[in-house]
Order: C-alpha cells, then structure tokens, then sequence
C-alpha cells in the first residue's frame, strides 16, 4: 500500500472514532480503538521517518535526477520538503529514544496539565445562588449578562490559578525545558524555526503580519474603550470583554439556519452551494443536545469518501449559526481536497481556519445587510469586532509572551512570579493598554501554552483570520467567478509554501504589509461603523 493510501486509511478511521466518542464520551469500545489507532499511528511514523532519512541522506546529483522522474512530478513539494526539514543531526537511536521518552515525559506533562485544570471546581455566585463549576462552565460566564456574575467568575478563577500557580509554572518550565533539549540536539537555533516550517511561512511573512497588527493597535482600543464607555467605565476590564453588549438575542431555527446558509453560499458559485446542500440533505450535520455527547463542535473529514461530519449543539442562536458556518468551512476544504492525493492532502494550520472564517464572513456580511434594527447591527458588529480583537491583540499578546518566556527559560527555570510579569507586560503591549484588571495568569488558563506538538500555537490563527479576510473581500469583488480560484487555492494547500500558494492563486506578496493591510482595513471599517452607531441618538 502506498505512503499517501496509509495515511488516507488512518485519517478516515481516526475520524470515524472521533465521531463515536463525541456523540458517546463514555463510548468505552470507541477509546480502546483510539489507543489502538495511536500504536498504528506511531509505529508508521516511525517507519515514515526512515524514509525520510534516506531521503535526506541522497546524493544531490541523485536527487536531482530522481525529481525529474514523472511518476513522482505531484509529489515533489512534500520530498523536497522532507529532504530540507528532517534532522541530519541525530541517528535514528537518537531520534527513536528520544520519541519513547516523549511519551512519559514531554508529552505527559501536557497531559498532566489537562487532567489537572479537568480536576479543578470553583465556586462562583450565578444570579444569587452559589454554584460549584468546572474550569471550562466558570470561564463561559465571561459573556454572562450579568456583570457581577462575569466579575465573581473572574476573580474566584484568578484566586484558584494564585493558589496554584507554582505547580503550573513546574509543568510550563518542564515542557518547554524538553522542548529546547531537543531542539539544542537536533541543530534548531531558534524556537520559531520548527513551527515556521510546520506553517510552511517564511519569517518575513511573519514580521510584516505582526507589523501591520502592530500599527493597527488604535481603532481596537477605541472600539474597547467605546464598550467600555457604554458600561459606564472609563476602560475595558478585562472581565468584560466577552460582555453583550445589547439585549438583542436573534433567534434562529436549524431549517432556517440552513436555508439562510444555502442561499447566500450560492452568492459565490454552484459548487460551495451543491456542497452545502448535500451536507443538509445527506444529514452530515448532527445537532441534537442530548446525554454523553460531547459539547465541542468540530468537523470530521473522511477523505475516502470525500464526506464530513459535522457535530455539534444548535440552540438556535446567532453564535450557534457562526459555528455551524464555520465547520461547514472546514467541510468545504475537506470537500476541495477529495482528488488530492494523500501526500498532498495535510494542510498546515496557518490555512486551516481560512475557509471556516471565510464562510463565517458570508454570514456576517449577510446579516448585517438584514440587520432590521441599530440594536440587532450592533449585536452583530460586536461579535464580529470581539473575533478581530482576539486575534489582533490577544493572540498577539500570546506570541509576544512565549518569545519573552523562551528567551528567558534557555538560561533556566522562570518562576511564577516572573511568568506572572512576562504576561502582564505581553498584554498591555499587545492591548496597547487598554484593557484594565487583566488575567495575568493567562499563561495558566489558555491551554495553548501546555500543547506538546508546538510552540507558538498563536500566530497561525491571526495568519488564518486576515488571510480569511483578504480572500472574502478578493471574493465580493470577482462573485461567482472566483469560485475557482478558491477551490484551486484549497486544494493546494497541502502541496505549497504559503508564499507560492498566495501568490500562485491571488498573485499576492504575503511578505509585504500591503497584503496584510487589505484585510485590516476591512476590520478597521468595522470599528468605525460601530463607533458611529453607539454615537448616533437614534
């Protein structure tokens, strides 16, 4: 069986059980598998890795002979790109000793840390009665309507974290401690080089990204400080960000979502609106809130059949119509990439939330436009302005903190009272310090940190959200004629860097803040049309 079968038969049965275990989480028969498939898994990789070291090991002359070969013309990105990136400085017992001791050090320190923040029960005061919550239900009261109960959340949260927060400072010191072991051995110089290569991103890309997100800091900070006006404080405390900030609650029914979404996904060819309506049609979208299903929404893509799954609970509401747009995105990809051969089939992250987002843009730009009252515009702009500021300043403050941590952890063990401080000072300069009383144990709570497959796992969403942006605004302007293009760019996006991808399918430079500032702008147009609704009298 070739190398591109093995990995398509493995992808298709990990998301046939990641399926069981949603819709059961106490599927006992459905865990067993998955062990079972992580062997597979693992002892293929191990084979894979081989591979590449002959690979990477072949004379160039002979390479370069073989690249001329016609059988191997489809699959010549993903070779050369595992001749450049594998690891010439370790042997394979090196490497091999060093991936069974990730099992019960690196990788079980992440591990230990869920288990540890799952094991946590706060007590919080909801609407006059005390109420004892796990981590994950205290966290989702940061949108609660009620002020004092977003505030008592916060600060009971916070207290917890200080109680705790030298077992967790062990826990981040250790992971990131293997991390730069591995990398010192295998030749990495810096702590961005690995995941670079993982988003297949040149540096450059990355700077002038950060660049522009860098220049653009003001009209968010006045869209938070104007939020905050309207609360009645002079600045945005941080347990109000996720705060609603009218009463307006749109409702929506599931048959109405899906007519809403089949229409205006035809606004922009036939084939994202065939795909939509045999997703409803062929039932792949599974909504029911009942026992033992999981409350995670998430897209399964079966690249056998070229079908996805999409599971999740609709309530009816607008933020549930966001969600369920944004995994039929993930469904589109999946369905863009059925004649892809399964070398070519794995996409990086920075390209994965680009057609969720860009489906969710659609929607958004739809229900602005039937918006039938100012209360239910700014209901929806704040939503929509809520996203770009996650990704414009706190995702940013995210990167800035692992590049103060990383920098400091080469020389040794950060304490928790310095982890505390890099975090602070990440947020107020990323926030540009507008936002006020923030968590600055953030670097417990967001789970992101404690990932064992990567570090920086922050800045391929703000890549994904304005990459998202600048095709949705290329997609306005072409209409039904850019259908193509977006499928093209889709199905390359395993086989590409993202340099040659952009450029090859939007004949754009992503090295350049000009590509950069296109999305911004558009984000930049939403503050002020909010600024000016929460001006008018009417």
């Amino acid at each position: 069986m070739a190398i591109g079968e093995i990995c398509v038969n493995l992808s298709q049965a990990s998301s046939f059980i990641t399926c069981l275990l949603a819709q059961n989480t106490r599927d006992q028969d459905a865990t067993t598998l998955r062990g079972k498939i992580a062997t597979i898994e693992s002892d293929f990789e191990k084979e894979l890795l081989k591979l590449r070291k002959i690979i990477a090991n072949t004379k160039q002359d002979i390479w370069e002979g073989l690249m001329k070969a016609k059988e191997l013309e489809d699959y010549k990105f993903i070779l050369n790109e595992w001749r450049e990136n594998t690891n010439k400085y370790l042997s394979d017992e090196e490497q091999n000793l060093i991936t069974d001791l990730m099992a019960d050090g690196y990788h079980a320190w992440g591990h230990f840390y869920s288990a540890l923040v799952s094991s946590i029960n706060v007590k919080v005061q909801v609407e006059g009665e005390l109420k004892n919550l796990s981590v994950g239900q205290a966290i989702n009261l940061r949108s609660h309507p009620n002020e004092e109960v977003r505030k008592d959340s916060h600060h009971v949260l916070e207290s917890i974290w200080k109680e705790k927060e030298e077992l967790f400072a062990k826990i981040l010191n250790h992971i990131a401690g293997f991390r730069l072991q591995v990398y010192k051995k295998s030749g990495v110089k810096s702590v961005l080089e690995t995941p670079l290569k993982e988003n297949r991103m040149k540096e450059e890309t990355l700077n002038a990204m950060w660049s522009v997100v860098s220049k653009y800091k003001k009209p968010f900070s006045n869209y938070l400080n104007r939020k905050a006006e309207m609360m009645g404080d002079s600045s945005m405390k941080a347990y109000n960000f996720w705060a609603p900030i009218t009463n307006s609650k749109p409702k929506i029914e599931f048959d109405e979502a899906a007519e809403l979404i089949i229409e205006h996904f035809s606004q922009f060819g036939p084939e994202l609106e065939g795909f939509v309506k045999q997703a409803f049609h062929d039932n792949w979208i599974e909504v029911e809130d009942r026992a033992n299903k999981s409350t995670v929404p998430f897209c399964a893509g079966f690249p056998m059949t070229g079908e996805s799954r999409v599971l999740m609970n609709f309530g009816g509401t607008f933020l549930n119509l966001l969600t369920l747009v944004h995994e039929l995105g993930h469904a589109f990809h999946n369905y863009a990439m059925k004649s892809v051969n399964g070398l070519n089939k794995r996409y990086p992250m920075s390209v994965a939330e680009t057609a969720s987002t860009f489906s969710e843009m659609i929607i958004f730009d739809a229900s602005m436009k039937q918006a039938k009252s100012k209360e239910d515009k700014l209901f929806i702009l704040d939503e929509k302005l809520k996203r770009s500021a996650m990704n414009f300043l706190n995702i940013h403050s995210r990167f800035l903190f692992e590049q103060s941590f990383y920098k400091e952890r080469k020389k040794g063990i950060v304490s928790s009272n310095r982890l505390n401080q890099l975090m602070e000072d990440a947020i107020h300069q990323a926030y540009d310090g507008s936002l006020e009383d923030p968590s600055i144990y953030s670097w417990v709570w967001t789970p992101h940190y404690y990932i064992t497959q990567s570090p920086f796992y922050n800045f391929p969403y703000t890549f994904g959200y304005l990459f998202a942006l600048s095709i949705f605004a290329k997609g306005k302007e072409k209409g039904i004629e850019f259908e193509k293009d977006y499928l093209n760019l889709l199905r390359n996006s395993g086989s590409m860097t993202l340099e040659d991808l952009v450029m090859k399918h939007l004949g754009e430079d992503i090295t350049s803040e000009e590509f950069w500032e296109k999305g911004m702008e558009i984000c930049v147009k939403d503050v002020e049309e909010f600024i000016k609704l929460t001006s008018s009298e009417d």
